[in-house]
């Protein structure tokens, strides 16, 4: 999956970067925000819709020491990816289980 986003950023500081990630919203706006503040680098982290008839949000990451609000940004959608790839997982071997079960019935 390709993420189509650009960066505006305050001044020289790459801790401190706003990311417009298009075509999102809430859905990955909350999920991925829950992820990076997960990480002690990060000091800050937020988003925000510009209005509801955009689908695009901004995201604000800062972190702590020097580290580039990117890394964060980069391990939060990788982690999101492997917790969406296990559920996935999880939902298609529960419902083979259960199909398995209905037909052994019939």
């Amino acid at each position: 999956m390709r993420w189509r986003w650009q960066v505006r950023t305050d001044g020289a500081d790459e801790g401190c970067v706003t990311f417009v990630l298009h075509e999102e919203d809430h859905t990955l706006g909350n999920s991925l925000r829950y992820m990076i503040m997960k990480s002690q680098d990060v000091e800050f982290c937020g988003y925000s819709i510009t209005h509801p008839s955009e689908s695009k949000i901004n995201f604000r990451i800062q972190t702590r020491e020097g580290i580039p609000a990117s890394e964060p940004l980069r391990n939060g959608l990788n982690n999101l990816t492997e917790v969406c790839k296990h559920v996935l997982q999880t939902f298609e071997a529960r419902m083979k289980a259960f199909k398995e079960k209905e037909e052994l019935m019939a």
